[in-house]
């Protein structure tokens, strides 16, 4: 039993294997006990219980969904203007539900189970009983993972309409914890993923995405932890929201000492009109409690997100190594050309060839033909048919890339259908990369993307998809929604995408999904459930992608990580790096090719197909192990981590070092997650050196490491137990 309940006190204590949540109703209202690690259930939990009554004032009580106007100041978790233009609701405890498994969310991405015994639900009922708002907080709590999920289902009970106006998903109050530190990712297009940790003082520490999308400049992502927290020691409390548009997270310290942090949809620019008996879903928000470090929360949420967001075939299985043709030739191809590039990779041993931008309409360069998905005949002669057979005949599966979000004021769609885009009217359409957005609230645009590309996955053997989205939202209104209802445009945009996804998904699960939004503006869990793997940036540079993929890892799984080896000089920072430098980070991931193959040395083409060989036989445990980061390149000259499986037998550690150290010491790499019990044999990846280590030698006194004087050194090592 994961939830248990105590009636007369009014606590429910949320149990997993390593962790306890509680909440108490007090006068009413569901306050926030406790969250941390695990403590035991007893008849008496008085020492635990809050018996301040709720006549002290709300702003001094630890709540699980905070309102305005009753007397918090703080931020609230929700906001409604009811028809009278008030804003003043007050919900009250109203029941409970204890629920086995995990209910999915209409509309929506969440975590799943495939065992009711996986999870339990408990559900609160809210209701406020002036204006008939109604609330539901849902909280799952998984027996054997420090997770629990939590989302709010809000309905108009009463006879008139209300307007939301802030619709959050979680809010958790930490009395008495104003020493709190907040790490969380940023950057831009290019440099993602940045990690950024800062102490939170009284006020408000806050990031979002107004842009429609989740964002380059932060992921929907954040923690919170003390001074002490370090990568595998102390207290960290994860904060991860399952959605792919506008979002704001955020910690607030008042006055008294205590922190509040919440996430969910942006407030900013919201709205949602609700009649007398509708309601309105909010998106997930996956919270994760550790007792290890900011490494035992990464783990807790790769293994979730692998497992349990994740979905369809290729969730367990393998990924291909594939050779794109972006970088290689831009728009700038034809047919033989591109089918040269695919016989090169079938030599080296590469399993797939993706044909990315530039194949349909007369698209020369970005200004042009999104929306018009039909082959170009004057590069493709045959069609993208006959360059798939021809594809299909070197022994390589057929990928595509689309922006399916998007249409280009040059092309036949848009000139035929003006209104399909995202537009407020007598406004100017603001474009970027010489495109607007289409209006994905209306079904009959979304009828024709899934028309499109169904033409083509029925008449091409396409195996993969890659899914990009180059632009944020801007004009943000639709010509289909009366006036009432624009400002639920950004949302409904969501929703809409959302639909189609697990449309096509569906119809066609056979095809490897991969998402991109310029490289990473939209690496979310919400994408992930539809598209497992994500483009995590355009930025193919190996020393930058050190940083972009150490920082990605802190939330997601390295099965979710696509990562290539470019060309040199560098197409994004002109960087020369050696090609074994660039294979070595892109195998920390989803590993693939983006140049010309056709263009390198025999020596090149040799160390290409070692590297192919190599990750053969390790992509299992790469994609599907427990990374533990070792050293962080954004601390210093190196970076290292690794891969370990599930049962300790086998591990891949990678290590880096950017420029040389003039008179190095002797150095060794403390390794991490191993069975301290059994013996090592230790192989570099290159298979010239071999030595046997105990893994709590490994682990205390590191793994030896050469030096050589040289800048962009890289190796990766593989251990597997052996029995002396």
């Amino acid at each position: 039993m994961s939830v248990m309940v105590q009636e007369n006190t009014g606590l429910f204590h949320l149990q997993s294997a390593g962790m306890s949540y509680m909440i108490q109703i007090v006068d009413g209202y569901p306050l926030h006990v406790y969250w941390g690690g695990r403590l035991r259930h007893r008849d008496s939990m008085d020492d635990l219980l809050i018996h301040t009554p709720a006549k002290a004032g709300l702003d001094r009580l630890p709540q699980e969904y905070p309102q305005y106007g009753s007397g918090d100041f703080r931020n609230p978790a929700y906001q409604a203007e009811l028809e009278d233009g008030t804003r003043i609701t007050e919900l009250r405890y109203d029941g409970y539900r204890i629920i086995e498994g995990k209910p999915s969310l209409p509309g929506l991405p969440a975590v799943y189970t495939e065992d009711e015994s996986e999870a339990e639900t408990l559900e609160l009922d809210l209701k406020d009983a002036y204006s008939g708002l109604k609330v539901v907080l849902s909280y799952t709590v998984y027996a054997n993972r420090n997770v629990i999920t939590r989302s709010a289902r809000l309905s108009n009970g009463g006879d008139k309409s209300l307007r939301l106006r802030r619709a959050l998903s979680a809010s958790v109050d930490f009395s008495g914890k104003s020493d709190l530190e907040m790490v969380y990712l940023s950057g831009a297009w290019a440099r993602e993923a940045n990690m950024v940790r800062r102490p939170i003082h009284q006020g408000e520490t806050r990031i979002d995405s107004k842009r429609g999308m989740s964002s380059h400049q932060f992921n929907p992502f954040a923690a919170l932890v003390t001074s002490e927290t370090t990568e595998n020691h102390g207290e960290a409390y994860g904060f991860s929201l399952v959605y792919s548009g506008s979002f704001e997270a955020g910690a607030e310290v008042d006055s008294f000492g205590s922190t509040r942090f919440s996430m969910g949809l942006n407030s900013f620019d919201f709205a949602w009109l609700l009649s007398p008996g509708e309601s309105f879903q909010t998106p997930e928000a996956v919270m994760v409690y550790s007792g290890q470090g900011l490494g035992g929360m990464s783990r807790t949420y790769h293994r979730l997100y692998r497992t349990r967001l994740c979905r369809g075939k290729y969730r367990d299985e393998e990924r291909p190594i594939l050779v794109n043709n972006w970088e290689a030739t831009y728009f700038d191809f034809n047919a033989d050309k591109l089918v040269s590039i695919a016989e090169e990779g079938a030599r080296l041993g590469i399993e797939l060839f993706v044909l990315d931008d530039g194949w349909f309409g007369t698209r020369d360069s970005d200004n042009s033909s999104l929306g018009d998905w039909y082959e170009d005949r004057r590069k493709l002669p045959g069609g993208l048919a006959d360059v798939a057979q021809r594809v299909n005949e070197q022994g390589l599966k057929f990928g595509l890339w689309f922006e399916p979000e998007m249409i280009s004021p040059d092309s036949e769609l848009y000139r035929k259908h003006p209104d399909w885009c995202l537009h407020v009217p007598g406004r100017r359409r603001s474009e970027a990369r010489w495109q607007l957005v289409l209006d994905y609230t209306r079904k009959e645009v979304r009828d024709y993307i899934y028309d499109s590309l169904s033409a083509i996955f029925t008449s091409v053997p396409v195996a993969y998809v890659k899914w990009d989205m180059n632009r944020a939202l801007t004009e943000i209104g639709s010509a289909a929604l009366p006036p009432e209802r624009q400002a639920e445009t950004a949302h409904r945009y969501v929703l809409g995408l959302y639909e189609l996804l697990e449309r096509i998904t569906t119809a066609f699960p056979h095809i490897l999904f991969e998402s991109c939004s310029s490289g990473g503006g939209r690496f979310d869990p919400g994408m992930l459930h539809y598209m497992p793997q994500t483009w995590t940036s355009d930025n193919t540079d190996a020393v930058e992608r050190l940083k972009i993929q150490y920082g990605t890892s802190l939330v997601y799984p390295v099965s979710a990580i696509g990562a290539h080896v470019s060309a040199v000089p560098n197409h994004q920072v002109g960087r020369m790096t050696p090609l074994e430098f660039r294979g070595d980070v892109a195998m920390s991931g989803n590993f693939g090719y983006e140049l010309d193959l056709t263009k390198f040395t025999d020596e090149e083409k040799e160390i290409v197909r070692r590297q192919v060989s190599a990750y053969k036989e390790i992509r299992g445990l790469v994609q599907q192990g427990d990374l533990y980061r070792l050293k962080s390149p954004f601390r210093g000259n190196e970076s290292a981590w690794m891969i370990v499986s599930e049962d300790k037998e086998e591990a891949i550690v990678y290590y880096f070092q950017v420029m040389a150290v003039p008179n190095p010491p002797l150095r060794s790499l403390r390794l991490d997650g191993l069975n301290p019990e059994l013996e090592y044999e230790v192989q570099a990846g290159n298979g010239k050196e071999m030595s046997t280590h105990g893994g709590d030698r490994l682990m205390q006194l590191g793994l030896p490491l050469a030096y050589e004087q040289k800048d962009y050194q890289s190796g990766w090592f593989r251990l597997r137990a052996v029995t002396l």
